[in-house]
């Protein structure tokens, strides 16, 4: 018998529409003689499958359960696949942990203290990996920009601290553009992180356990058009090179997988996650961890599953029993 799977996409933030493209590719790629899959799309309490026939459909969120033409679906696994909150901070997690119902994702305390960059920048460093520094800050306890510069040098990123895909970010070169790129943060987030630049090449490795070992996929290096990689430039190809594998050392290679490696081991992560970092000419510096990567045309993570050799059908069956097994 076929298992019914729920993929979840939409969410509460700006990447939203990712979410939507990334649902809509995986379940073209997952094997229909093995999986019933339904798009489950969600955004706040609006959590809706869109029927072809019927409509839209509410989700029962007793037991997060679908109904329609006297049909009851139960759903054996949830698919992942919101970016953002409240698919990639543990909140999502939390309730399906309730009700023992498996996702592909990382649990609940992973996934939010990894959505949070200022304390998952912490736990990085901790474990002997080169951080930026950096400065958190709360809209609740505001601070002028001349006091961030008297511990922080320019140029600086300044951006939510909980969020993704570039939105709300900017990249802030003179003294007189700080408070405008603070309160374009503090649009997004009520937090924000504030990151001194660091010059060098931006590479990027996805890891996946399975079956008990640690599969690293090629490296991808990010070459923006843009002053930075933002939103554009992340969705719009005409903005941004990204080459997997990245035509870099075997050293350097092998440092950014192992390191990724030991990273999603040290912050317990599941399923696929992505791991940026910088890479300098003294060291390679972490910038964040996507522990719910996007998987849309545009994205990276799929370009790195095809180029490792994966055809993407078998790597999603892949992410769903491995998430079975564990549930």
């Amino acid at each position: 018998m076929k298992k019914n799977i729920a993929i979840i996409a939409g969410g509460d933030s700006g990447e939203y529409p990712i979410s939507i493209k990334s649902a809509t590719m995986v379940a073209a790629k997952i094997d229909p003689s093995k999986y019933s899959v339904f798009i489950i799309e969600i955004k706040g309490f609006n959590w809706v499958y869109k029927h072809p026939e019927f409509g839209n459909i509410q989700i029962d969120k007793n037991d997060f359960s679908l109904s329609f033409d006297q049909n009851k679906i139960v759903f054996d696994l949830v698919f992942n696949l919101i970016h953002g909150s409240p698919g990639e901070n543990g909140k999502l997690q939390g309730y399906f942990d309730l009700l023992g119902l498996p996702y592909t994702s990382s649990n609940v305390i992973t996934s939010a203290i990894t959505f949070n960059k200022a304390y998952c920048n912490q736990i990085v460093r901790g474990y002997g990996v080169a951080v930026s520094k950096n400065r958190h800050v709360f809209k609740s306890h505001p601070i002028e920009p001349v006091e961030i510069l008297k511990t922080m040098s320019l140029p600086v990123f300044v951006k939510p601290n909980q969020g993704g895909s570039s939105v709300g970010m900017s990249k802030v070169n003179h003294e007189s553009d700080l408070s405008v790129a603070l309160d374009k943060a503090f649009a997004e987030d009520d937090e924000i992180l504030i990151e001194e630049y660091i010059k060098g090449r931006e590479l990027t490795c996805g890891i996946f356990k399975y079956k008990g070992e640690i599969l690293r996929l090629p490296v991808t290096e990010i070459l923006s058009k843009k002053e930075f990689f933002d939103y554009e430039a992340k969705y719009n190809k005409a903005y941004a090179d990204e080459i997997t594998p990245a035509a870099i050392s075997a050293e350097l290679t092998q440092e950014i997988q192992e390191t990724s490696a030991r990273l999603y081991q040290a912050l317990n992560c599941k399923g696929i996650v992505r791991f940026d970092f910088i890479s300098s000419t003294e060291k390679l510096w972490f910038l964040e961890v996507n522990t719910v990567p996007g998987m849309s045309n545009e994205s990276i993570v799929p370009q790195q599953i095809e180029a490792a050799g994966y055809n993407l059908s078998d790597f999603y069956g892949m992410m769903i029993e491995e998430a079975l097994n564990k549930g």
